[in-house]
């Protein structure tokens, strides 16, 4: 939990004096998508308060507003826990994606389209590529699909999608071997941005729909394979 904490002090510096619930939650919120709480971590109260310097009733309705978006559970006499998804979970999150990330594209109009930002996705995933760093491959991958929402311009799919970004995370840390699981989408997203800067959107919606598809896949074999090594376990 130490390190997990870490980094938190510093989050602190953004509440201000207008600390709020929803600030707290949404500090929590990018700790979990950024995989600094694995699901099955139990949150302390005093921990996280303390790093923070919020009230415990601050706390709890931060907890309360993420256990609602799906990503916190609490358990009676327990304390509160980042949710251990399903493989229903999973199939729900890539059918909410594939709804909403194929409706941006498809929704974007004529070009040329602002795609400095989904560029920058890329190249971080690049990046992290030649570091061997595939958590971060990760990180890059998820941060490519928000600046391609971000290309709606619409406040409200952004905030949609930000809690699905985070389940998406969660999902993530079933995966035995990441690098199997990311390596691939490198080049699909190099796809996708190269199809958008030729204004080729109908060719660019087709990629990531098929993208989509087959990281579905694969997520779920691994969920489904995790299942069975439990259930072989009881």
């Amino acid at each position: 939990m130490t390190e997990q904490l870490s980094g938190l002090a510093d989050d602190r510096a953004l509440l201000g004096r207008t600390s709020t619930a929803e600030r707290v939650a949404d500090i929590l919120r990018s700790r979990i998508a950024e995989g600094y709480f694995p699901p099955g971590t139990r949150l302390s109260e005093d921990s996280i308060g303390g790093a923070l310097g919020v009230s415990r009733n601050t706390l709890r309705e931060a907890f309360r507003l993420l256990t609602h978006e799906r990503l916190l559970v609490h358990e009676l006499n327990r304390g509160v826990f980042v949710r251990v998804l399903t493989v229903e979970d999973v199939e729900d999150i890539y059918r909410t994606r594939r709804l909403v990330e194929c409706a941006v594209v498809r929704g974007l109009g004529d070009p040329p389209y602002p795609l400095d930002a989904l560029a920058g996705a890329v190249e971080q995933g690049r990046r992290a590529a030649r570091e061997g760093d595939w958590k971060a491959v990760g990180t890059a991958n998820i941060h490519f699909h928000r600046e391609l929402i971000a290309l709606a311009a619409s406040e409200r799919t952004d905030e949609l999608m930000r809690s699905v970004f985070a389940e998406l995370r969660l999902a993530f840390h079933a995966v035995d071997h990441p690098k199997r699981l990311h390596e691939p989408y490198i080049a699909r997203n190099v796809e996708i941005l190269d199809a958008l800067q030729a204004g080729e959107r109908e060719k660019a919606e087709h990629l990531l729909a098929a993208y989509l598809d087959v990281s579905l896949e694969r997520v779920v074999e691994v969920y489904r394979r995790r299942v069975g090594e439990k259930g072989q376990g009881d």
